[in-house]
């Protein structure tokens, strides 16, 4: 791998500079890629913005950028982009500073600006060491996250055509599905968690086999259909639905007749069931029959020792004697069936007889 330092000048990167939603962030003559396809489309605050441009106006240094020479010839800036976009926006006139646009400021004030010298690193390789040098380059700034990471590996028009869907701001994705999903589009959380889905998990598999596909459709399909069924499965919303893993639980039940206005019953019973400490797990239950996901509410160390005494430290189902840290509380008729979690539907029973009951 070889890495060079050069110097250029805040005028000839501006060269050729263009923002379009077709083509991405170009500049030096359209030679230079501002925003590469696997980096967020984050930009600064108007304090970090005017902030470059002021220390460009007072001469002083600006962290040194890094830039990758691609193998056609072009460059990607790998470092440097919010800085970058930031002074070719002032000298394009979008924003101004203290009322003065670029436009306005004196020939001289231009020309500091202009000639205003930018130190940059070039890297040259093979992907894997640009690769390598991309993640060690940016452990000091705001560090990429996993798929930001996997973005920068499978480059290619499927990897274009899925950020259209789920990378941007304002994304067919977000608009869909905003109220199901944590995290950001433009940190890549939403593509991630899709790709989750649709892989069992296995998401560099998943990108490397689609990687020269001509689009992502197949993956836009695939989250639609996961928030049609969401919402037809369960139509009134609440908040406890947001961040749910909805699409693994597409995967195993999308194909089991439910009965859309039973759930609804059941779940407004669970969401004033004091015994149910995770209301979000109401939803996977009414799927798959599993009680953990709710965590019902945990006998007290009280209600255990009232049971204890009452039953002379004696298991009610061996007729055994035990100390007390030999034993495990346990409903006695099961939360399932309408019992509470209170000191009269208490029992304790030895671990082994409450291992045998609990795995019928």
């Amino acid at each position: 791998m070889k890495i060079s330092l050069i110097k250029l000048k805040t005028k000839d990167v501006f060269e050729g500079y263009k923002d379009s939603a077709e083509e991405g962030v170009v500049a030096f003559g359209g030679k230079l890629d501002v925003r590469p396809k696997y980096q967020r489309e984050f930009v600064y605050d108007d304090k970090k913005r005017n902030a470059v441009i002021d220390t460009i106006r007072k001469g002083f240094p600006l962290n040194v950028m890094y830039w990758n020479k691609k193998d056609d010839g072009n460059y990607e800036i790998l470092d440097g982009q919010q800085r970058t976009i930031s002074f070719c926006q002032y000298m394009e006139g979008d924003f101004s500073i203290d009322n003065k646009y670029f436009h306005s400021l004196t020939a001289d004030e231009r020309a500091q600006i202009e000639n205003y010298e930018l130190f940059i690193y070039v890297c040259e390789g093979e992907e894997s060491e640009r690769l390598e040098w991309f993640k060690t380059i940016n452990i000091a700034g705001e560090r990429l996250t996993e798929q930001e990471l996997r973005n920068a590996t499978y480059t290619g028009p499927w990897l274009t055509d899925a950020k259209r869907h789920f990378s941007k701001t304002g994304c067919p994705a977000y608009g869909l599905a905003e109220k199901y999903m944590n995290g950001s589009p433009i940190r890549q959380d939403y593509l991630e968690k899709t790709l989750s889905w649709i892989s069992d998990g296995k998401i560099e598999e998943y990108m490397s086999l689609h990687q020269h596909d001509e689009n992502a459709s197949e993956l836009w399909q695939y989250f639609q259909s996961v928030i049609s069924w969401t919402q037809m499965l369960f139509p009134n919303y609440r908040r406890e639905m947001k961040g749910l893993e909805w699409g693994k639980l597409y995967n195993t039940y999308h194909g089991v007749n439910y009965n859309a206005a039973k759930l609804e019953e059941i779940i407004v019973q669970l969401m004033q069931d004091e015994d149910i400490t995770n209301k979000r797990g109401i939803y996977e239950y009414l799927l798959s029959g599993d009680e953990r996901t709710l965590n019902i509410r945990a006998f007290s160390d009280s209600m255990k020792r009232e049971a204890y005494e009452r039953q002379k430290g004696i298991c009610p189902s061996c007729g055994e004697h035990f100390d007390i840290s030999e034993m495990e509380a346990d409903h006695i008729t099961p939360w399932s069936q309408g019992g509470k979690t209170n000191a009269d539907n208490c029992q304790m029973l030895c671990r082994d007889c409450n291992r045998r009951k609990s795995d019928k």
